[in-house]
């Protein structure tokens, strides 16, 4: 069952937020939305919306999701570009996450690109 708010930190319901991205109903239409969805594909589990909004060039086979991390909490910390009128656009933030019950966090300057129109994720900085 999908939790009830947005695993990415904003006050809305997950499927109201991030969820109609995972469902395929819009594409995100900032490098911060994409990368806040990203997150919560992270805390659903969603594996395979991860793989699609990875920048092909560097798209893994499969991600790997450890089942016993939690992801717990998003922080945006800063982006640059990444609006409706850029083409590239960076998003740092800090995860939170348990791993098999112990906290821990981890931060990431990623960078993101239009790809035909929609934001993918194109690695870390």
């Amino acid at each position: 069952m999908p939790p009830r708010t947005c695993p990415c930190g904003l006050p809305a319901p997950y499927r109201d937020c991030c969820g109609r991205f995972h469902r395929g109903e819009a594409a995100p239409a900032t490098a911060e939305q994409l990368m806040r969805s990203r997150f919560s594909a992270f805390a659903t589990g969603d594996e395979a919306y991860l793989l699609h909004s990875w920048h092909p060039s560097d798209r893994p086979a499969r991600v790997g999701l450890d089942r016993k991390v939690r992801w717990t909490r998003l922080e945006v910390l800063q982006t640059t570009g990444g609006s409706v009128v850029h083409t590239e656009g960076t998003v740092r933030f800090r995860a939170h996450y348990l791993d098999r019950g112990t906290p821990g966090e981890m931060e990431e300057n990623s960078r993101f690109v239009r790809l035909e129109g929609r934001w993918v994720y194109a690695g870390a900085l």
